[in-house]
């Protein structure tokens, strides 16, 4: 991923639209759209089945945008009968009995991470030494790849399949995972995305042939017992939960990291309470967007009432998920008051209805037990550098901080 100057702002600052009623607009590729940006009118647009999504990988972005959106065999880009089968499929593995028996390892890999950090001493950068680590060993373990068989996936080798799955089309320059001897890794994205769709379609197999108790022979089996599932679908879906879990963790911790470090250091030491932690991280996964761009798009398929504008047949919808979480009839407080304060409504950070996001647990769980163990082994924790002179990763759907130097 490229390092941008320090021009940008963090996350957490930056600008979103006012909300205001449905109004005409135009999105970046051209195409004319109704902008929704109110919370009540964004959640009935995710959730009424008149609003769909499954004609839409090609619309908005110009160059069509990263694969993990654009590709017609995702599951963000269907609806009705094939939809409902892929996402009935994805639910018998993610049981609530799976997550829970997943819980005490996941703790467990974040405390060994913490273990390490503070084992190797300040100064420290919290991007290397944390935020990139503690994803990547939940990732491996939660998907069965952290073995010495064919199916080990390193780090390295993930990273760059991660900007090749989620790569927006801005300018990507120099990367701290660049390949290293043997890795023999193409830089252009085609030829990454068909490496990893190659090594996703046999990892497949493989658990088809010999199933484990890891997430990826959960999914083939429900796939299998359910039947009617493309396998192009299952393999799409094996990379996106792959790659975009772990980048998404990995953007949201450090993301929280440089607001709590940098501008609310008073609530560090509160998240060794584990209750606070909870109620924190709920604020900041509402409030802190992942990246740059909080839009997603819909089309009406009969005419709607939405929010008292009358929305024709066909049109489509650019929904601001950003400006829906920071709504004022809904969210007065905005983010900077108490962050122990529970939210007053359930937030759309991971969208609503048919789509709400598979990883949504994972993200909670990840965020919480670091937060709350961080805080517990170094409570003096700050950074070392003012975030306005932080040095941004892009050329993905995702922001975080290259580096995060820091010191306790």
């Amino acid at each position: 991923m490229s390092t941008a100057a320090p021009a940008l702002p963090p996350l957490h600052r930056l600008p979103v639209t006012p909300v205001q009623a449905p109004h005409p607009t135009t999105l970046p590729d051209g195409t004319p759209a109704w902008l929704v940006t109110r919370y009540h009118d964004v959640r009935q647009t995710l959730t009424d089945p008149r609003f769909t999504r499954g004609d839409l990988h090609t619309v908005g972005t110009p160059g069509g945008g990263a694969d993990v959106a654009s590709n017609p065999a995702s599951m963000f880009n269907q609806d009705g009968p094939a939809h409902r089968r892929l996402r009935s499929t994805v639910q018998r593995a993610f049981t609530a009995r799976a997550i829970a028996g997943w819980q005490p390892w996941v703790a467990e890999s974040v405390q060994q991470a913490v273990d390490a950090l503070a084992a190797d001493g300040a100064p420290a950068d919290l991007v290397a030494g944390f935020t990139q680590p503690v994803p990547f060993a939940v990732t491996s373990r939660l998907m069965g790849l952290d073995g010495d068989g064919p199916d080990r996936l390193d780090e390295r080798r993930l990273r760059r399949w991660t900007r090749a799955v989620l790569a927006d089309g801005t300018p990507d320059g120099g990367d701290p995972a660049a390949p290293g001897p043997g890795d023999d890794l193409s830089d252009d994205p085609v030829d990454a995305l068909a490496e990893y769709a190659a090594y996703t379609a046999e990892l497949i197999a493989r658990r088809r042939r010999a199933p484990g108790e890891d997430l990826v022979s959960r999914l083939v089996q429900a796939a299998d017992q359910d039947g009617g599932v493309p396998e192009e679908s299952l393999v799409h879906l094996v990379c996106g939960l792959t790659a975009s879990g772990n980048e998404s963790v990995t953007g949201a911790l450090g993301n929280a990291l440089v607001y709590l470090l940098g501008e609310r250091p008073d609530h560090w030491p509160r998240l060794a309470d584990p209750d606070t932690t909870e109620r924190v991280t709920e604020r900041l996964l509402h409030f802190i967007p992942l990246g740059d761009d909080e839009a997603t798009t819909r089309r009406a398929t009969h005419p709607v009432d939405l929010g008292g504008v009358r929305i024709p047949a066909g049109a489509v919808l650019a929904i601001s998920l950003g400006s829906a979480n920071r709504d004022p009839a809904v969210f007065p407080d905005g983010l900077d008051t108490d962050l122990d304060h529970p939210l007053p409504a359930p937030t759309l950070a991971f969208s609503a209805g048919p789509h709400y996001c598979l990883g949504a647990w994972r993200m909670r769980l990840e965020m919480r037990e670091s937060l709350h163990r961080l805080a517990i082994a170094l409570p003096r924790l700050r950074l070392t550098t003012p975030v306005d002179r932080l040095t941004w990763q892009l050329g993905t759907t995702t922001r975080s901080p290259a580096h995060l130097p820091a010191a306790w």
